[in-house]
């Protein structure tokens, strides 16, 4: 007996074949706890420009990369079945693909996507995206709801006919799931704690997948890792006595360095370099003199700033008197009218 196939199964198939063939840039969106018109109004706003968001059910979508594959694979085209078995990596949790141009920066497109987040009220056992705190002060609950706020364990106080929290309470901890009476308390308080919105899950690229934080990488992040990395690589050849490119430099500055030592132990030799050294030593306020310039004229600019300060200070000193003088004879003068 043959199976029978649901024809919207095969027209999603059909159209999910369609975007992979025709789009190497790609990312999961995760949709949770967003509601269906939020995704309509990103539709819209992205199909003018050639970006397409499908969304469907996991299972789908496995089964239409896996025969993607195997149909790849016999025609003997394997780096695109490899492709699309990276792919199966991005197919985790209410999920949905949003194709995107080449011509199209996808760090842009995150950004746009993710900018849209609506405020709403905690539900009881959903996972709380961020730490609920509830702050001090008064709550509009009337006395008879202190027992409601005693079996949460929060201190209270009747001030002026209603309930007032002493001090605040953290009511939720992120990553934990929202109880139902947490979740009835912030009805009650009307707190809507929690922003959701569409999340970047992974990015496709030019056959490559990857986690979305890669985006936020900077290049300042790369180089400084860079540089980390090399510092531990000159660390560990010097300590092994193992010349490399990263730790010859260091190990010609020791080397100089010992040269100096010697140099200044012997009395009836020297060089250019060694005599610059000696006269440091001999005068280390000349050494503090030839790093004056090096600050790159901060001290300068320094002593300039103070001195225009101290000839206001004169001048308004000098102002002050003069005005000052007036104003005591105009004293007199009133006085002795």
């Amino acid at each position: 007996m043959s199976r029978i196939i649901v024809p919207r199964k095969v027209e999603y198939a059909i159209q999910l074949n369609n975007y992979l063939d025709n789009y190497s840039q790609a990312m999961t969106i995760c949709v949770t706890n967003v509601g269906s018109k939020t995704i309509a109004i990103q539709r819209k706003k992205l199909r003018g420009r050639n970006i397409h968001i499908l969304m469907g059910k996991n299972t789908i979508i496995r089964k239409v990369l896996n025969v993607r594959a195997e149909r790849l694979e016999a025609a003997g085209n394997t780096a695109a079945a490899a492709q699309a078995l990276k792919m199966l990596d991005m197919v985790e949790g209410n999920i949905g693909f949003v194709f995107i141009p080449s011509d199209q920066d996808v760090g842009k497109i995150r950004e746009e996507i993710t900018s849209s987040r609506v405020q709403t009220a905690a539900k009881a056992g959903v996972d709380a995206p961020d730490d609920v705190v509830v702050p001090a002060g008064p709550t509009g609950q009337d006395p008879s709801q202190t027992s409601f706020f005693q079996a949460l364990d929060i201190q209270t106080k009747i001030n002026r006919g209603q309930v007032e929290i002493v001090s605040e309470v953290r009511l939720v901890t992120k990553g934990t799931k929202v109880t139902r009476s947490a979740a009835e308390l912030l009805v009650m308080l009307n707190i809507k704690p929690f922003y959701y919105g569409i999340t970047i899950h992974h990015i496709y690229a030019n056959g490559d997948v990857f986690p979305a934080d890669v985006l936020d990488i900077s290049s300042s992040d790369i180089a400084s890792a860079f540089n980390n990395a090399v510092r531990e690589v000159a660390a560990l050849c010097l300590a092994l006595n193992y010349p490399t490119a990263a730790s010859l430099p260091h190990s010609i500055m020791d080397a100089y360095k010992n040269m100096l030592a010697i140099g200044l132990s012997c009395k009836d030799y020297s060089w250019e370099n060694l005599t610059k050294v000696k006269a440091i030593l001999a005068d280390p306020s000349a050494f503090a003199a030839a790093a004056a310039p090096a600050a790159g004229g901060a001290a300068p600019a320094a002593a300039a700033a103070e001195a225009e300060e101290e000839e206001e200070e004169e001048s308004s000193a000098a102002a002050g008197g003069m005005f000052g003088g007036s104003g005591s004879e105009s004293d007199d003068d009133e006085d002795s009218s």
